[in-house]
């Protein structure tokens, strides 16, 4: 696999979290034009309006699983330990991210949200082990 092979899941994450950055900036521009909210906002998340709090909530979701998944590529990039495997499960866990985070910033329903967040969560930890076991055992 060449570097650019497995590191490009890796940007489309850091490029989805700086696109949800983006976004939260203008939902809460849009809402402080209007005055649709107080100074209690500057220390209370849930004193924005639902919509902010969506695009706050998915940009929040950035810095928990995918920074196992960050942690992972390096080890592996490094220990040359990636390899076809790994890399369409990296896509996997991206694109998952991806759906996540659509739904989170749209319907926001959990019915649906929940299977995008449990497909990334066996991708990543079948990565992991997979990952493990190649190191453990020298493979």
């Amino acid at each position: 696999m060449t570097v650019a092979m497995i590191l490009l899941p890796l940007f489309v994450e850091v490029a989805l979290t700086f696109f949800l950055l983006f976004a939260l900036g203008s939902q809460r521009g849009r809402v402080l034009s209007a005055n649709g909210v107080g100074p209690e906002a500057a220390l209370d998340r849930n004193a924005w309006p639902d919509r902010p709090r969506q695009f706050a909530n998915a940009f929040s979701n950035q810095f928990e699983l995918p920074v196992l998944f960050y942690v992972l590529t390096a080890l592996a990039l490094v220990t040359r330990k990636a390899d076809l495997v790994f890399v369409v499960l990296a896509w996997v866990f991206v694109l998952s991210r991806i759906v996540h985070a659509g739904i989170h910033i749209t319907t926001n329903t959990v019915r649906l949200r929940f299977p995008a967040y449990a497909v990334g969560v066996f991708a990543l930890l079948i990565m992991w082990v997979l990952f493990a076991l190649a190191i453990l055992l020298n493979l």
